[in-house]
């Protein structure tokens, strides 16, 4: 059996080590820290809570041992995307470097460049960092990066996905050819193969289980939810998470609940405390300082619910959580590895519990896809959501009956016509002369309503002279320009006199 003795690391580093109760190496830290000691490039891809981060700490411990840094030249880079990442890999050095003068630098954001400058100015031997704070530092005229001689890419994957493939082509531009380069990360995408290939020479690959697997201690399981209604959904989830987290009972000694998105983060961890249960959310529109206290308490066990975006799921250590809770189907299938892996770690069992709608299936199924296997379907805790709009369904279903009886009528007819259709009419003989009045009050109406149009209006007692200074344009009179038939000659066609004929005559 290979022991933390068999790696060939310094008696200082492993007094360190024997101090934090470790005595067996995981299977990355076997087979990754002998090729660094020895000075080769390393690229090691295992999955996430297999301890990664000390199998470049603890070789890189042994090797700055001998020697010392220069003012604004640090000797060895380790590269974070987050800043909780960086913080954390801080924390391992002091852990680890304990028995070993070293000095270290970590720059994040939230924090002022001026307690960092000092630091630099200094000089150290271990610069942790995240890209965006580094490359401020650096075109601030503050930092050196021609003195490097180790330099880790920690979760390599998540930086590139976090949109940091220009700066980290732009930072090892800046490092010397012979430094010496790890690569971490618990996912290999073809991507990162081809950065890889270009800024890592001969590099020895340790791969110690497939890629994108999730440990075998953690049980999973995911909960199908389907809302009785589209404006109620959101409740109705929270409700199920909660009901959720009370089936655990007391096995769910703390938990972290990871939201796609930062808004749901919010509002999860408000509707947790107002239902009686100790939450706190995290992500990245937070304060540094706000994020850190929010950490170090769950860490310290003052905190039992961790609300958390994907800013929390790489890298975190914290070994004791028992359960994480997925309030939503990740968009990508990777992110779910990097989730879970928050339990379950350093070989203790963890539970992982998921919840899916409907809209959500098919980034189930990628997730099934990229496990090999299929996540076991729980059942709902409470049961078959009431559809509370039932009896209102079918109150409007009945409306449109009611209305479909109604009689509709075409458009323009009135109600006098109706009544007028009711009543039968008798045909009245051909000799009668029902209309023989009606032709000419018509016309005084025409003549009357002509110069109504054509004139701007004014009070109603001077339109009588108006119409008798137009009264001359109706025809039917024999006035206007022209009492001829314009267009028509002298001949006027038989049949339009005999159409006047028949309507004066009846």
């Amino acid at each position: 059996m290979t022991t933390f003795s068999d790696l060939g690391l310094s008696p200082k580093v492993l007094k360190a080590v024997a101090d934090t109760g470790y005595e067996i190496p995981t299977p990355i830290q076997a087979g990754a820290i002998p090729h660094a000691l020895a000075g080769r490039d390393v690229l090691g891809i295992a999955q996430t809570g297999t301890g990664k981060t000390a199998s470049f700490t603890l070789p890189m411990i042994t090797m700055l041992g001998r020697g010392r840094a220069r003012a604004r030249m640090p000797r060895s880079l380790v590269l974070c995307p987050t800043r909780e990442l960086a913080a954390q890999v801080a924390e391992n050095f002091d852990t680890y470097s304990k028995h070993v003068k070293l000095t270290k630098a970590l720059l994040i954001g939230g924090v002022s460049f001026k307690e960092q400058d000092m630091l630099i100015d200094k000089g150290v031997d271990v610069l942790i960092a995240t890209p965006g704070r580094l490359l401020d530092h650096f075109e601030r005229g503050k930092l050196l990066l021609t003195g490097i001689e180790i330099m880790v890419v920690d979760e390599a994957d998540r930086m590139l996905d976090m949109g940091f493939i220009p700066d980290i082509e732009r930072i090892f531009s800046l490092t010397p050819f012979t430094r010496q380069t790890l690569f971490f990360s618990a996912t290999m995408a073809p991507e990162i193969e081809r950065i890889t290939n270009t800024f890592l020479s001969n590099p020895a690959k340790i791969e110690v289980a497939r890629q994108a697997t999730a440990s075998e201690t953690i049980s999973q399981e995911v909960v199908m939810f389907k809302p009785s209604r589209r404006d109620r959904a959101g409740s109705e989830k929270r409700a199920l998470l909660r009901a959720l987290i009370t089936r655990e009972g007391d096995a769910c000694t703390n938990a972290i609940i990871f939201c796609n998105r930062k808004v749901d983060v919010d509002i999860v961890s408000k509707s947790l405390k107002k239902h009686g249960l100790d939450a706190e959310p995290i992500h990245g529109d937070l304060e540094q300082s706000r994020r850190t206290a929010t950490l170090d308490g769950f860490r310290e066990g003052k905190l039992r619910f961790l609300v958390a975006s994907d800013v929390a799921a790489r890298g975190l250590d914290v070994p004791a959580v028992s359960h994480v809770f997925n309030f939503d189907v990740p968009g990508h299938a990777e992110d779910y590895v990097h989730r879970i892996g928050r339990t379950g770690r350093a070989g203790r069992d963890g539970k992982a519990v998921m919840i899916c709608e409907t809209r959500d299936e098919k980034n189930l199924l990628a997730v099934e896809k990229l496990l090999q296997k299929d996540v076991t379907r729980a059942e709902n805790p409470l049961g078959t959501i009431p559809t509370e709009t039932t009896d209102t369904v079918e109150e409007t279903s009945e409306k449109p009956k009611s209305r479909r009886t109604r009689s509709r009528k075409p458009r323009g007819q009135s109600d006098a016509t109706e009544v007028k259709a009711a009543v039968p009419t008798t045909s009245a003989p051909a000799t009668t002369k029902p209309a023989e009045t009606a032709p000419e009050p018509q016309a005084d109406v025409v003549a009357q309503q002509a110069p109504e149009k054509v004139a701007t209006e004014k009070p109603r007692q001077e339109r009588p002279e108006r119409q008798d200074r137009y009264k001359g344009n109706n025809r039917r009179d024999g006035g206007g320009r022209d009492s001829n038939v314009v267009g028509m000659g002298d001949h006027l066609p038989e049949f339009i006199a005999m159409s006047f004929e028949e309507r004066r005559t009846g």
